[in-house]
């Protein structure tokens, strides 16, 4: 729906609504005729929401397309993904407070492993601890480019570090370093247009120093990905007159709140301290989103118990939650993360909405195949979520 045209149905009210999104939730069985791990998990807390909410499986970006985890949570937001697109660069600045300045490029870096070949043994380096990626972010900071300007390295969380280009009025048209697999080299810092040449040199540069100094680590390489600019957004708190707040413990997810508009409230990593938190600070505001990540980690390092067991921990939260009494509660996540392909999918995410004016459907539990005979719809745009908790929240005025 266009967010202009959204924004001109809403209306302030006293109601509160909570967006929770569980990272990666929707999947695949292990094995032909099993369950997901969402079918596989005990959920009665989720199951007792979708038997008294409405349900269904939404697209975040459209059919067949896997999405990032940007664009997934900016459809959750209400944002068209394909018209309000941004980097994961700027959303992982975002995400630790960095001060952006004009013509700033920015990418999110992951420390990898590669072997004597230079082909990429593990994407995250075993998921290194952010103390460790602090220390082989100081290895980097001081980094001189031949072609000037200034350059930032930043660690994130994990295997996670931000890097951030500046001076020279820079653009951030460039291709992934990062090929998304193992078993191959590092891609170069390719620009993809003349305008771009310049930051794809520096990054470039970049890369072949931090690979000479990370040399004998177990971290031995960088991956860069996610090039971007600050961009221009309507803000979410503007559009729908709402008070918003974003427990999340990653940087790129709390950059994407801050993107939109959304005041970041610190927390810690468990949906426990997180609910706790939004309860402290109820009264000053209409809107939480909560973000769980491990979901979504267990699903890429292809464990497939792993998952089940997070989801059944997040399922057990919920009366904490649901005892804060919202009017609306939002469930869903921003992708799949099949464990068994141990990498995000295009398949549709299960979502459901609970209000305490909503017309209930047939749907009694939780999982992929039940949201699939749900009134939300099988195959539904990630982007509706938003105008539909709005209207459950009695936040949109009659269209006349």
């Amino acid at each position: 729906m266009n967010l202009d045209f959204l924004g001109k149905l809403a209306t302030p009210a006293e109601t509160k609504m909570i967006l929770l999104v569980l990272d990666g939730v929707g999947g695949l069985p292990r094995e032909p005729g099993g369950p997901t791990a969402l079918e596989a998990a005990e959920t009665p807390n989720l199951d007792r929401l979708a038997k008294e909410g409405i349900c269904g499986l939404h697209e975040p970006v459209g059919p067949g397309v896997t999405p990032g985890s940007g664009p997934g949570h900016l459809a959750l937001f209400g944002y068209d993904p394909v018209e309000y697109h941004v980097g994961r660069g700027i959303l992982a600045a975002l995400g630790i407070g960095f001060v952006l300045q004009s013509g700033d490029v920015a990418a999110r870096g992951n420390f990898c492993t590669v072997d004597e070949t230079g082909a990429v043994l593990d994407r995250r380096a075993g998921r290194i601890s952010t103390p460790e990626s602090g220390r082989l972010c100081e290895l980097l900071r001081d980094i001189e480019l031949s072609g000037g300007g200034d350059l930032f390295v930043e660690p994130l969380r994990d295997h996670r570090f931000l890097l951030l280009l500046r001076g020279g009025g820079l653009s951030p048209d460039i291709a992934d370093t990062d090929p998304g697999k193992t078993g191959v080299p590092p891609r170069p810092a390719a620009a993809r247009g003349s305008a771009a040449r310049e930051a794809a040199e520096r990054a470039d540069q970049f890369v072949k120093e931090a690979a000479k100094r990370l040399a004998g680590q177990r971290a031995n390489m960088v991956l860069l990905r996610g090039f971007s600019s600050l961009p221009d957004f309507p803000k979410l708190t503007d559009l729908f007159h709402i008070r918003a707040a974003a427990l999340a413990c990653y940087p790129m997810y709390r950059g994407a709140a801050r993107l939109v508009g959304m005041e970041i409230l610190k927390s810690g990593g468990c949906i426990r301290e997180q609910i706790t938190v939004a309860g402290s600070r109820w009264d000053d505001f209409d809107f939480f989103y909560l973000h769980m990540k491990p979901i979504d980690s267990a699903g890429e390092d292809a464990d497939f118990g792993e998952k089940v067991r997070i989801i059944e921990e997040a399922d057990a939260s919920l009366p904490e939650l649901t005892a804060l009494k919202p009017n609306v509660v939002v469930v869903t996540g921003d992708h799949s993360t099949p464990a068994s392909l141990g990498a995000h999918s295009w398949h549709p995410v299960p979502a459901l909405v609970w209000s305490d004016i909503c017309r209930p459907d047939p749907v009694d539990n939780f999982t992929e195949n039940a949201c699939l005979s749900g009134a939300l719809g099988a195959r539904f745009p990630a982007t509706d979520l938003m105008p539909i908790a709005l209207a459950n929240a009695s936040r949109l005025e009659k269209y006349d």
